[in-house]
């Protein structure tokens, strides 16, 4: 079971990864149309709808990745002096009632909202020259059913959570800096660290 949790954690790293390019190119389009506009003097009419689509399509595809690091936006006032099960029964709770009917209405729905998009040939109609818009609303659903995926992995560990009373490991590609592994690297002692601080004080007292 661990390996499919773990599996299912890389699937939506590498997907929030490769999509995470989207903002490269973002950017890049951003400054040339600053450029083009303000030098060149021949702004393109479809910039616009293309920087939305961009940004919207690299916040959808980052759904699923942020949920596999845990990384969404938390209210842990009380929650971080729970006990991990009291944790997971929580998160049980709230994934059951919010998330899932949330993500299945997100994807259901967006799936007929992209379907009927590539049947009319839907264009933007923001602009003259609109780019077309049935590519980005095919994103809605897809990252919708990855949303889903990795949420169903999230309740799963909240199920293993509640059974053992520890949480399960899941995939890490971004690591906090570990103070004592890096003083190790570099030769340092607490003691070494606290001289310094004396003489930092010391010398400040001087001035």
């Amino acid at each position: 079971m661990q390996k499919v949790l773990l599996f299912v954690d890389k699937m939506s790293t590498w997907v929030g990864q490769a999509f995470s390019f989207c903002i490269v190119v973002l950017t890049l389009h951003v400054s040339w149309e600053v450029f083009s506009r303000y030098v060149l003097g021949a702004p393109r009419a479809w910039a616009f709808d293309a920087m939305i689509m961009l940004y919207g399509t690299l916040f959808m595809m980052a759904g699923a990745y942020t949920l596999s690091k845990n990384g969404h936006v938390r209210g842990d006032v009380l929650y971080g002096f729970f006990t991990p099960r009291v944790q997971a029964g929580l998160d049980l709770a709230l994934y059951i009632v919010f998330f899932l009917p949330g993500v299945i209405a997100l994807t259901y729905a967006g799936y007929f909202y992209a379907a009927e998009s590539w049947a009319i040939n839907e264009h933007s109609t923001i602009t003259y020259e609109g780019p077309p818009l049935y590519p980005f609303k095919t994103v809605i659903p897809i990252a919708g059913a990855f949303l889903l995926v990795q949420g169903i992995v999230e309740i799963t560990r909240c199920i293993i959570c509640l059974k053992q009373g520890a949480w399960p490991s899941r995939e890490m590609d971004v690591e906090e800096v570990d103070v004592e592994k890096l003083k190790e690297m570099v030769h340092v002692r607490d003691a070494d660290i606290q001289k310094l601080d004396e003489l930092v004080v010391t010398q400040e007292t001087h001035k």
